[in-house]
C-alpha cells in the first residue's frame, strides 16, 4: 500500500490480538479508520460481511468497516478471525457538547432501544478501557483539542451486549461538526496507534473498580482514572439504579476479563447503598467512596 514507516512492525509485549471496528456510514468512526491507515502500514484481507479488511502483523490487530450501525454489530464474534481477544469500536458520540469519550456497552435496565438486550452487560477489559482514556487525554491535549472538548468516561449504555469477547468503544462527540473535524480523527486514531504499539496488559490498575452513581459522563469515576490510578469495569450513571438489580450487578463483575476488586459507589439511594453493599459482601469486594 505504501512504504511502511519506522514505527511499524515493532513486536511489542503485553498486548493482544483485536478487531478494531467502525461503521461505514458514521463519519467519526471512518474518518479515524482513514487516519489508521494512513499512520501504519496495513495487508488486504477478507471477512464474511465486512466491506473492508485490513491486517496490521506489527500491531497484531485489524481494521474492518460494516454496512450496519456500530451499535448492532451483535456479529463480531461469528466474523472475527479466531485469534482475535477483543473489539475496539472507533465511533461517533451524539451529545450536546464537543466530547472525546470511551465507555462499555450494555443495557442494565428492562429496555434496549439503542442495541443489545434488556439487562445485558458486555464483557469488559478494563486495562484496555483506562489505558485507551489515559491516552486519549494525552494526545488530545498535544493537539490543542482540550481546548474546546471534554473527555469523559461515559456510563454504560447501548449494544452490542451478546458478545463474547471483551468490547470497548472510543468516540467523538458530539455532532456533525465535530463528527467530521480530521484533527479530532487523528487523535483517536493515534490513541488507538500508541496503546496497540505499547501494550496494555500492564496497564498500572490500584484497582478494578465497577462504579455505581453519578451521571451520564461521570466525572468521579473519570478522575479515579485519570488521578487514582483506578481501572473499571461497567459503570452504571444514576438514571438507571432504579432499575438495577443483583444479576445486573454480577455481570459487571463476571464479564470482566480483569478481575474486579470493589464498587465504587457516588451518591446514591439508600435502597441502591444496600443492594450494593450487600451484593460487595457476597462477591467479597471492598465499596469505596467514589
Amino acid at each position: 500500500m505504501r512504504t511502511p514507516s519506522p514505527r511499524e512492525g515493532a513486536v511489542v509485549a503485553g498486548r493482544a490480538p483485536v478487531m478494531l471496528v467502525y461503521s461505514l456510514p458514521d463519519t467519526a468512526g471512518s474518518g479515524a479508520a482513514r487516519e489508521l491507515r494512513r499512520l501504519t502500514d496495513w495487508r488486504s484481507c477478507s471477512l464474511p460481511r465486512a466491506a473492508e479488511c485490513l491486517h496490521s502483523p506489527g500491531l497484531n490487530a485489524y481494521l474492518a468497516g460494516f454496512s450496519e450501525d456500530s451499535i448492532h454489530l451483535d456479529f463480531l464474534d461469528e466474523v472475527a478471525p479466531s485469534e482475535v481477544e477483543a473489539y475496539i469500536v472507533l465511533s461517533r458520540h451524539s451529545g450536546g457538547k464537543p466530547s472525546l469519550t470511551a465507555h462499555y456497552p450494555g443495557n442494565p435496565g428492562p429496555e434496549a432501544p439503542y442495541g443489545g438486550r434488556p439487562r445485558e452487560l458486555a464483557h469488559t477489559w478494563p486495562r484496555l478501557l483506562v489505558a485507551l482514556i489515559r491516552e486519549y487525554r494525552r494526545v488530545a491535549g498535544e493537539a490543542g483539542l482540550l481546548q474546546e472538548f471534554s473527555l469523559s468516561l461515559e456510563a454504560t449504555h447501548h449494544g452490542p451486549t451478546s458478545l463474547k469477547k471483551p468490547i470497548v468503544f472510543i468516540e467523538i462527540g458530539s455532532g456533525e461538526r465535530e463528527w467530521g473535524r480530521s484533527d479530532a480523527h487523528r487523535a483517536l486514531a493515534e490513541t488507538v496507534l500508541r496503546v496497540l504499539e505499547r501494550g496494555w496488559l500492564s496497564e498500572p490498575c490500584a484497582s478494578v473498580a465497577m462504579g455505581v452513581g453519578d451521571t451520564h459522563y461521570p466525572a468521579s469515576h473519570t478522575r479515579a482514572v485519570l488521578e487514582e490510578g483506578v481501572c473499571y469495569s461497567h459503570i452504571f450513571s444514576r438514571h438507571v439504579l432504579n432499575s438495577l438489580t443483583e444479576e445486573v450487578l454480577a455481570q459487571a463483575v463476571d464479564k470482566s476479563r480483569d478481575p474486579v476488586d470493589s464498587v465504587r459507589l457516588a451518591k446514591v439511594s439508600s435502597r441502591v447503598k444496600r443492594l450494593v453493599a450487600d451484593f460487595a459482601e457476597r462477591k467479597g469486594l471492598r465499596v469505596e467512596k467514589a
